[in-house]
């Protein structure tokens, strides 16, 4: 897979590009409170970015359909990194919300583009290798970038991070290598019609499981504040076994079928957020690794479900209409890490953590049924 042509680029631009999202993921909001933003609007940043990110990645078909593939890749990465220096100009709120909502638009464009450029690449049979490949590509920029960024900004090295995320503008001259569609399906991309209940159907899982992540990623540093080393290898090893899984469950899928595998991604996403639910409860070493182990192990359906939910929505859209279903499960996985902030918080601070995890377990299996009901019928 690695020596199918185009792949060597497209694993270089889904590593410049999300390597500029995830450096400032974190760091700008901490750059924004030092520079004297208030702490209560600090993560307004990233909460505008994403809007814009998820508003945009429903217009990605149509500028396709206008101006090509290229050529909508290359405003991608350009709107992406070229004004992230310009995050040194003002310190102002405004001035750091507009940035943000421009580099919205280039990261939408990016995120639908580059795992439909994934299947275009991939010879017949190899697409969940193909997405594997991307999904790893993108999960290492998510280890690495965002506590270099931390530790940067913390030393007082903030220009060095804004300076750091224009590297998407590197990988502009990467856009020509991918092979193009088949101009019939090109003039047809976008504008057949969805299958808009089997696919919710299986966007409704990714929705629990991002839902779930973006909780966990978000309130669990909060509400167990007092375990630092628990929080710390909770979600280390999340964001690896995640990436593992996204990665790996792409050859299974592959062999197996994406649909197969959606139950057994969905029991482990239970088994996991139960056990960091009861960890939480309680206090001392033994819940600590209980808390620990619990996201270890929804990392494993968190990633998996990642890859098995964009394949099966590739197979319901169809090849000339692939590139509104990559819209449509990046707009849902952005939704669902956003409100899971803000929802899992919420039931946090009115009642537990606990509580919130059983929560999320619950919407889970609600939603895989549905998932494999439309998955079993998507022929």
């Amino acid at each position: 897979m690695l020596r199918s042509p185009g792949m060597p680029a497209l694993i270089a631009m889904s590593l410049l590009g999300f390597t500029s999202f995830f450096l400032t993921l974190s760091a700008l909001p901490l750059w924004a409170v030092d520079q004297g933003v208030p702490e209560a609007l600090a993560g307004l940043v990233t909460t505008v970015m994403l809007v814009a990110t998820v508003g945009c990645q429903v217009l990605v078909p149509a500028a396709v359909r206008l101006i090509g593939q290229p050529a909508t890749l290359a405003v991608g990465l350009f709107a992406l990194g070229a004004p992230t220096p310009l995050l040194l100009l003002s310190d102002q709120l405004g001035w750091l919300l507009a940035v943000s909502a421009v580099r919205g638009l280039g990261f939408a464009i990016l995120t639908v583009l580059t795992p439909l450029v994934a299947t275009q690449i991939a010879p017949p049979g190899s697409h969940g290798r193909a997405i594997g490949l991307y999904g790893l590509a993108v999960a290492v920029p998510n280890v690495a970038a965002v506590p270099l960024a931390v530790a940067l900004t913390d030393a007082g090295h903030f220009p060095v991070v804004a300076g750091l995320g224009a590297v998407p503008v590197l990988a502009i001259p990467l856009v020509r290598r991918f092979p193009p569609p088949p101009p019939a399906r090109a003039r047809q991309a976008g504008r057949a019609r969805l299958p808009v209940a089997s696919l919710a159907g299986i966007l409704g899982l990714l929705l629990a499981l991002t839902l779930s992540g973006g909780g966990i990623f978000a309130i669990v540093p909060v509400q167990l504040n007092e375990s630092g080393a628990v929080v710390t290898w909770a979600l280390l090893l999340l964001g690896v076994t995640s990436a593992l899984a996204r990665w790996r469950a792409g050859s299974l899928a592959d062999r197996a079928g994406p649909a197969r595998l959606l139950p057994a991604c969905a029991v482990v996403g239970v088994l996991g957020l139960g056990l960091l639910g009861w960890g939480a409860a309680g206090t001392g070493a033994g819940p600590g690794a209980l808390v620990v182990l619990g996201a270890a192990i929804f990392g494993l359906a968190y990633g998996g479900a990642q890859n098995l939910t964009l394949l099966l929505s590739f197979e319901l859209a169809g090849p000339d209409r692939r590139t509104p279903a990559s819209a449509a499960w990046n707009a849902t996985y952005d939704a669902g890490t956003a409100i899971g902030a803000l929802l899992i918080g919420a039931v946090a601070a009115g009642s537990s953590l606990t509580v919130a995890m059983l929560g999320c377990a619950g919407l889970v299996v609600v939603t895989a049924v549905v998932a494999v009901v439309s998955a079993r019928g998507r022929a």
